[in-house]
Formats: structure tokens, C-alpha cells, sequence
């Protein structure tokens, strides 16, 4: 039944799924749209992407330090509706404040918070409610990064349109080109021949910010309230099942979740175990790369696609890349359950390959326009991996402690994706040379991840396990 119903997942199941979804959705939000759209207002991508690098630096260097004690967390679910909360003040502190410094510090804490509220708190339940089927799952869930940077375009378009993109001053420069220096100067920019006139200040700005949000902020409050209603930390405690498979009587679905409890709070995985495993960094850092090149494209799709094709041509290019994007997680996110997250990962750079290259050409419309969908493909599977490698080599009792190390490295790289690409982009090669690089990291992604043998994270498993004396069993034999 599993296998011929892909998408049965019951309704606690959807419900989580639905959840993890709107949390992803409010990491793209609160990170991407700022530096996409808004960048200028903070003196540009360059800017405002190291500002993303640092904090979420901070995320990283948390989740480290929490990543020991993760096994004897008693509450994921808890943890997770809490960083939620606090996702959501800082984006209504997004709307609300006007350019300045004050922005640009809730900015910050809102990548630190919103980075810890998806990317690791709800992912680590998506793997406990689905260890079998976390690739099918997580492949559904990361539709959010297509779709919310695909909203990009109607974010700019209501953002700039209150801004008064559409009126022609000083025959024919646009108000949106002005922004920034009308914002710092406060001047009034007057139409030509008499035309009425437009003041750009820091509260219209405001004001275009709060309309052009407030539709994501009441999907990420639905989301979390679904989640505060719907989801507990393990499926047997709402009446649920693993993968929802419903072969399992409850009264060995309990029992084999209590026994999970007990095993995470002495899990042979520590932090300093996990690093000296090679695997683990043949398997993250591909993960990483993939993140850091589709997350770091995207967070710069304004200053790629506009150029090229203005700003019609830009919207209409986020829906075709959103479009590829939902296509390739779903694809990926099969591939990975049915072939496992080794094979998935080897196809996804492969993929990364062929963009670097399509993209390099020079002058070319239609090769950059099949680079940007083929990186869309692999945008959305990017996200899915980091849980999907943990569940998969590692046993699950293990799982919350190995993400906790996996998922911040991985997305060590990712929060350089933005700031690498911004300065690539300022280069006099400009696109050529972000797609350039894009072509060579995907090299060397494929051969770490060709390197990578889920045989020697079982030989290390063996060796943690007998020193702590555990038992030794097959458990992770024939992982792949």
C-alpha cells in the first residue's frame, strides 16, 4: 500500500507536512526578500548579504553548541513553536520599522531565528514522523523555496508600485531608480512637465513593505497554528504512524517509541564523534554547495534576470523557474526514497554542472533561461538532503544529534551562497562569473559525494558503539 499511495501520508502527516512547508516559506520571506528587493535601501546586495552571512553564522554556532545536548531534548515540537513565535515578531518588525539601523539589526535576528525555526527544529520532526519516506516528504515540503521565490515578482511588483515605479520623471528615469537617494535626502521627486509630485520617505516605505508582507505573515501564522494543533513530537502520541504505516499495532508503535526517547539520550553520535567520521563531511558538504549556489542564485535572481530580460520578463521567468522548481524537489525527493540520498545528491550536482555551464555562455537568452530552470530543479531538492542523509546513513535514535551537526556546516556554506554571488555579480565578468564558479563547485561536489560510503558510517557506528559498549547489529546494513 505504502508504495502504490506515494502521497498517503494522513491527515497528522499532511498536517505536518503543511507546517514544515509555511516555516521553509518564512525562511525564504525573511531572508530573501529583503536582499532581493529591498537591498538598496541598505546600501545594496552586497551589503545586506553579509549581513545574512553573519547571523546566520550566529544560527550555525547555536545549533553547534545545542547539537551536544540534542539527544535529551524533551520537546522538538515545543522548540519549534517557539523559534516560530519569534520568526513571526521579527517579520512583523520587518513591516513595520523603517529604514535604518534598527532594520537591519531585527533583519538579522530574523535569518538567525528563521534558519532555526525550519531548518532544524521542525526538520528534525519531519525525519522522526517519516524516516522511511523523508525524501517523497521533505521533496513536497521544499516546494516552499520555488514557490516563495517565484512571489518574488508580485513582492516587487506591489512593493515599487506604491513606491510609484510607474511615474516618469526626468523624461523617462523611474521614481524605483531613485529610491535610495530620495529616502537619504528626503527631496521631492518631481514629474516632468508639471506632473504631481512624489515624496519617498522612510514611513512610505514602510508602508509599501507592511501590504507587500502581510499576505506571507498570515500563511506563516496559519501554518504555526496548525502546527500547535495538529503535530506532537512523535506520531504515537496523536494517535499517528511512522510513514503512516498502519501495519504496527499501537502497543508496539509506543513501545518502539519509548525505547527511541531512552536510546537519543546516550547516543554514541557526539558532536566530536560525527566530525571525525570522513563520510559525514563527503556527504554535507555536496549538501552545502548545492545550498549555497541555488539559495545564493536566488537571493540574486533581481539583479540576474532584470538586466536582461526588465521586469516583465523577470516575473515571468521566477513562475517558469517555480515551475521547474516543484518538478525537480518532487523528482529529486523520489529519487532519494526509492535509490536513497547518495544517488539524489550525484544527480543534483550533475544538474549544477550543466547550469554553471548553460549560464557561462555569453549573450545568450535562451541558454541562460535553461540555466536558471535546470538550477530551479535543484533549488528545491537542495533543502530536502540534509535531513534525508541523516535519517538515512545514521540510525534513528542518532538522527537528532547527527542532524544537529550536518545541518549547520551545510548551511555554513548556504549563508555564503548570497554574499559570494553578490560579489561575483559586481565582477566585470558579472553573470558569467557566477555561473562559472557555480560549474567548478559542482565538480567537486560530485566527487565528494562519488567518495562517500555509507559502508564506513556503519564501520564507524560499529566502532562508537562497541566503545560504549552497545551491542552490534545489522541495522545499518545495505543503507544506500
Amino acid at each position: 500500500m505504502q508504495q502504490k499511495k506515494s502521497i498517503n501520508f494522513g491527515f497528522r502527516g499532511w498536517m505536518l507536512i503543511l507546517w514544515v512547508a509555511t516555516a521553509f516559506f518564512a525562511y525564504v520571506v525573511i531572508g530573501n526578500y529583503p536582499m532581493n528587493i529591498l537591498a538598496d535601501l541598505y546600501g545594496g546586495a552586497q551589503t545586506l548579504s553579509l549581513v545574512y552571512f553573519a547571523a546566520s553564522v550566529v544560527g550555525i554556532i547555536v545549533q553547534l553548541i545545542l547539537s551536544a545536548g540534542a539527544g535529551k531534548v524533551k520537546s522538538w515540537k515545543n522548540l519549534g513553536v517557539i523559534f516560530g513565535i519569534l520568526s513571526v515578531l521579527s517579520l512583523v518588525g520587518l513591516m513595520f520599522i523603517q529604514p535604518g539601523t534598527l532594520y537591519i539589526v531585527v533583519y538579522g535576528l530574523g535569518v538567525v531565528l528563521s534558519v532555526m525555526y525550519g531548518t532544524w527544529a521542525l526538520s528534525v520532526l519531519t525525519g522522526v514522523w517519516f524516516p522511511r519516506r523523508k525524501g517523497t516528504v521533505m521533496g513536497i515540503i521544499t516546494f516552499a523555496f520555488p514557490i516563495g521565490n517565484a512571489l518574488i515578482g508580485q513582492f516587487a511588483s506591489g512593493f515599487y508600485a506604491q513606491y510609484g515605479m510607474n511615474m516618469e520623471v526626468n523624461a523617462g528615469e523611474k521614481i524605483g531608480a531613485l529610491i535610495p537617494e530620495l529616502i537619504a535626502s528626503g527631496m521631492e521627486a518631481e514629474a516632468a512637465e508639471g506632473a504631481a509630485a512624489g515624496i519617498v520617505s522612510g514611513q512610505y516605505a514602510q508602508a509599501a513593505s507592511f501590504t507587500s508582507f502581510l499576505p506571507f505573515l498570515i500563511a506563516i501564522v496559519v501554518g504555526l497554528i496548525i502546527g500547535i494543533i495538529f503535530i506532537k513530537d512523535f506520531p504515537e502520541q496523536c494517535g499517528a504512524y511512522r510513514d503512516n504505516d498502519k501495519s504496527m499495532t499501537p502497543e508496539i508503535a509506543n513501545a518502539m517509541m519509548k525505547a527511541e526517547e531512552e536510546n537519543r539520550k546516550n547516543t554514541v553520535w557526539k558532536t566530536g564523534h560525527t566530525f571525525a567520521c570522513p563520510d559525514y563531511w563527503l556527504i554535507t558538504i555536496p549538501m552545502g554547495l548545492l545550498l549555497m549556489f541555488a539559495v545564493g542564485m536566488m537571493t540574486q535572481t533581481s539583479a540576474i534576470i532584470t538586466p536582461v530580460f526588465g521586469e516583465d520578463g523577470y516575473s515571468v521567468l521566477m513562475l517558469v523557474i517555480a515551475a521547474a522548481g516543484i518538478v525537480g524537489s518532487y523528482g529529486f525527493g523520489l529519487l532519494d526514497t526509492k535509490c536513497g540520498t547518495k544517488l539524489a545528491v550525484t544527480v543534483s550536482m550533475i544538474f549544477m554542472i550543466i547550469s554553471g555551464i548553460l549560464g557561462v555562455i555569453p549573450n545568450c537568452q535562451a541558454t541562460l533561461v535553461a540555466s536558471l530552470v535546470i538550477l530551479g530543479m535543484f533549488m528545491g531538492a537542495s533543502s530536502n538532503y540534509t535531513v534525508s542523509a541523516a535519517v538515512q546513513y545514521w540510525r534513528i535514535e542518532d538522527f537528532p544529534s547527527v542532524f544537529s551537526v550536518i545541518n549547520p556546516i551545510a548551511n555554513l556554506l548556504n549563508a555564503v551562497g548570497p554574499m559570494v554571488i553578490a560579489n561575483l555579480i559586481a565582477t566585470s565578468l558579472g553573470t558569467q562569473a557566477v555561473f562559472g564558479v557555480t560549474g567548478i563547485a559542482g565538480i567537486v561536489g560530485l566527487i565528494l559525494a562519488i567518495l562517500f560510503k555509507p559502508s564506513r558510517v556503519k564501520a564507524y557506528d560499529d566502532k562508537y558503539r562497541q566503545a560504549a559498549g552497545k551491542p552490534l547489529d545489522d541495522a545499518l546494513v545495505g543503507r544506500k
